[in-house]
């Protein structure tokens, strides 16, 4: 028979609370090693947001 069609994992946008810089898992963070199509969820705990410093526990989800 058919193979059984894998519904496409939905990659979460991610928005620092405190300069506002948004995480594209489309567009990842390859300056600091991270792979475009990379969930947020995926990222190392030590990674911090790229304009900011902030640390990855500042950050919420928006999409």
């Amino acid at each position: 028979m058919g193979e059984e069609e894998k519904p496409e994992k939905k990659l979460d946008v991610y928005q620092c609370t405190l300069c506002g810089y948004v995480y594209d898992p489309t567009v990842g963070d390859p300056e600091s090693g991270i792979a475009p199509g990379t969930a947020f969820e995926d990222i190392p705990e030590d990674w911090s947001c790229p304009y900011c410093g902030a640390a990855k526990s500042d950050f919420v989800k928006i999409s």
